[in-house]
């Protein structure tokens, strides 16, 4: 059992890692982008935030076709059109065209950030669910470790052109060792009389369940804050407080291993305490220090200070997401693709509207960035304070089934 949940967690998270590696590899680049393609630094900033909104909402595309079809055609088709979308950005003329191709190579991406939450909840639930899926988020902390010092390698021996095309490789290799190495975990006969206009209309359902759609807020707000410091960070690091894009990437990948370390103990902590009470507690000291940071590095403006307090409040983080997403998907495995994908869809949407509108205030100081983080992990916490009230007896009792 453990030897197949650690390989079939290396091979979702490598999938998985697919979109957020697009995002991150890039990341240093970002100051230099702008003046290689004559564009502003709003342009630039469009480049991200078209990415977050379409791999938002094109979420809510593969979610019933895996329900109806099976989970591996998805990955496969979303594959193929990720490295397209990485090709026609490696040769973009223009930072319109740049923005044009991400979109596509963010449709792409999409199955990656679906398909695997759905495998996790065919063959699990509880905190065995949620042990596979903190193994998921170990193998992905590869993205925000290393991809920003992968992008920095290739951009000092290359440029940021080739960033991409490297991902389209990276896309292509994941796409042979998902047909030689995943099975299908929803095969044919649990897809009976299914169809697509079936797949679709369990939207309605999930939308009118407000544990379902209270914890989807919840995790949308909390991956905002980490979405308003990566639109944010590369400009404030490198911009404000004069780092090198080496020295950035190094600082990014000090939060994200606090975010992926804390995340292991997810599984151990919901068993002995149950999902409900770790996702209060976590979501506590998210709001507690995210608004501590806002205060305190506004008013000293300290780098080490600033690093320290991020690198604790996104150890909570980690401990909060996986929980929150196993917890909102408990009751359904019928249709965990489609619930998989609304699930993405709205933390996606809120963390690239969050991000955006920090975007709009941003003069490449710290405090746009800090108060869009605070607001963002308060606005979490009131969140899960009106959601866990509403929890039927079977998902508030701890430890949980699996």
């Amino acid at each position: 059992m453990s030897r197949r949940i650690a390989h079939l967690a290396l091979l979702l998270g490598l999938i998985t890692a697919i979109g957020p590696f697009a995002i991150d590899s890039y990341l240093p680049a970002l100051p230099t982008l702008g003046a290689s393609l004559q564009a502003s630094l709003a342009a630039v900033q469009m480049s991200l935030t078209v990415f977050f909104i379409v791999i938002g909402v094109c979420q809510l595309f593969y979610g019933p076709i895996s329900d109806v079809f099976g989970r591996k055609p998805p990955i496969y088709a979303g594959l193929v059109i990720f490295a397209v979308g990485s090709v026609g950005c490696a040769l973009a003329p223009t930072i319109e065209v740049l923005i044009a191709f991400r979109a596509v190579q963010a449709f792409g991406a999409c199955a990656g950030m679906v398909v695997p939450r759905a495998i996790v909840r065919d063959l699990y639930t509880g905190h065995e669910a949620a042990r596979l899926m903190s193994l998921l988020m170990l193998v992905m902390s590869v993205s925000p470790i290393l991809a920003p010092l992968a992008g920095s390698l290739v951009i000092a021996l290359w440029s940021w052109r080739e960033v991409f095309a490297v991902l389209a490789v990276v896309a292509v290799l994941c796409l042979v060792m998902t047909a030689v190495q995943l099975p299908e975990t929803h095969p044919a006969e649990r897809r009976l009389g299914k169809t697509l206009a079936g797949a679709f209309s369990s939207y309605g359902a999930l939308l009118r369940d407000p544990v379902f759609m209270g914890l989807s807020v919840v995790c949308g707000f909390g991956l905002a804050t980490f979405f308003v410091f990566i639109g944010s960070a590369p400009f404030v690091y490198i911009e404000h407080f004069g780092l090198t894009p080496t020295q950035f990437s190094l600082a990014f990948a000090l939060n994200a291993a606090s975010f992926f370390a804390m995340s292991q103990l997810t599984a151990r902590l919901s068993a002995r305490f149950g999902l409900a009470p770790l996702i209060r507690g976590s979501v506590i000291g998210v709001a507690v220090v995210m608004s501590l940071l806002a205060i305190t590095t506004l008013w000293s403006g300290s780098l080490a200070l600033m690093m320290s307090l991020l690198f604790i409040g996104f150890g909570f983080l980690g401990l909060l997401l996986p929980a929150a997403g196993v917890l909102s998907m408990e009751d359904h495995g019928a249709v965990a693709g489609s619930a998989s994908a609304l699930l993405g869809a709205i933390q996606m949407i809120t963390g690239a509207v969050c991000m955006s509108l920090v975007g709009v205030f941003a003069d490449h100081t710290p405090a746009p960035m800090l108060i869009g983080i605070a607001l963002c992990a308060v606005a979490a916490l009131i969140t899960v304070l009106w959601t866990l009230r509403r929890l039927p007896p079977h998902l508030a009792s701890a430890p949980p089934s699996s």
